[in-house]
């Protein structure tokens, strides 16, 4: 039995070796259905059907919300992979367990989103490099919900900077850890959940009862995940030239929590001590001035070559989780062997 789910966990870490290396590689083609996309789209239908019909229970809405959104990013994933398990069956020798393997392997890819990431926030970086602040401000305002028109040149690199941090954790590490240990379905579960959190889940007059349990659920399961993000910055600060290693622990420990959210500082925090660098203080959303505590400390004015550098330290952080999982599979290999 044991020897079972180690061969199931053995497959599912080479499927989510093969999606890094699909997303390294190819990050997200425009021309490619996404399922993010979908689940965007699902929402927005939902939401539009569910409002009208539970007016003056939104609260109940958003539960329903969540529910159908889970249920159906849990159901679909798992029939997909049962009918495409069923046909690996009649395929000759290795070629069905290869099939299975590269099909899991595309469906890990499109849940990770490290080279786009990575490639948008170049392009604040270089904007700035070439010293148009307002071809800067055009690009970052594609990956950031905070109002740009207010933010100067340095505002604009925080912001770039932010984004990276807490996303490595949403697009990167979190749905590595869910199909680590439980497979693509795992991955898309927690898609479904962070996507519902990002298009409903705000504290405003329209969102704050809808929005709630979506909210609270993201809050759950990116409990684990942040943290192991926040950790594997700090550790990845210790062992790449050009970064504080003991800088970022020290600001992880001490500024994680300086965010209404109790996820979104812990990457943020140990981004900040091992750039040297003071994020996050007040931003803009929506017209609306939101006051902020400040992230880390102000060691040095922020620049564009801070972008790559974080850049680097989400790239390395994700490494050095696969090493890491590879060496959990490792030691329950030698403990089986015993």
């Amino acid at each position: 039995m044991e020897s079972g789910w180690f061969g199931l966990f053995v497959f599912h870490g080479g499927a989510l070796l093969g999606g890094c290396a699909l997303d390294w590689l190819f990050g997200d083609p425009r021309w490619l259905p996404h399922p993010v996309r979908l689940m965007g789209r699902m929402i927005a239908w939902l939401e539009g059907l569910l409002r009208p019909r539970f007016s003056g229970r939104e609260r109940t809405a958003g539960l329903l919300l969540a529910a159908l959104m889970c249920g159906f990013w849990i159901v679909v994933p798992g029939l997909l992979l049962a009918a495409l398990g069923g046909f690996a069956l009649h395929l000759p020798g290795r070629a069905g367990a290869c099939f299975l393997l590269a099909a899991e392997s595309l469906m890990c890819y499109q849940l990770l989103a490290a080279k786009d990431l990575c490639a948008e926030s170049m392009k604040v970086c270089r904007s700035m490099e070439k010293g148009d602040v307002e071809q800067a401000r055009r690009d970052v305002s594609m990956i950031v919900g905070r109002d740009t028109a207010p933010l100067d040149g340095s505002g604009i690199l925080r912001a770039a900077v932010e984004t990276v941090a807490e996303n490595a954790s949403d697009g990167v590490i979190a749905p590595m850890l869910y199909i680590a240990l439980l497979g693509p379905v795992g991955g898309y579960l927690y898609k479904a959940v962070n996507t519902m959190d990002s298009m409903v889940g705000y504290k405003n007059d329209r969102y704050r009862e809808l929005g709630r349990a979506a909210a609270k659920l993201d809050d759950l399961v990116n409990l684990i995940p942040s943290r192991l993000t926040g950790l594997l910055f700090c550790a990845c600060a210790a062992l790449l030239p050009g970064f504080d290693g003991r800088g970022a622990f020290k600001v992880f420990c001490r500024d994680r929590f300086n965010h209404a959210s109790p996820n979104s500082a812990q990457s943020e925090a140990a981004c900040a001590g091992a750039l040297g660098l003071r994020l996050a203080g007040d931003a803009w959303y929506f017209g609306t001035l939101c006051s902020k505590p400040y992230i880390g400390d102000d060691r040095r004015a922020i620049e564009a070559a801070d972008v790559r550098r974080i850049n680097r330290l989400m790239f390395g952080a994700q490494l050095l989780f696969l090493v890491l999982w590879a060496g959990v599979l490792a030691l329950w290999a030698a403990a089986l062997a015993l």
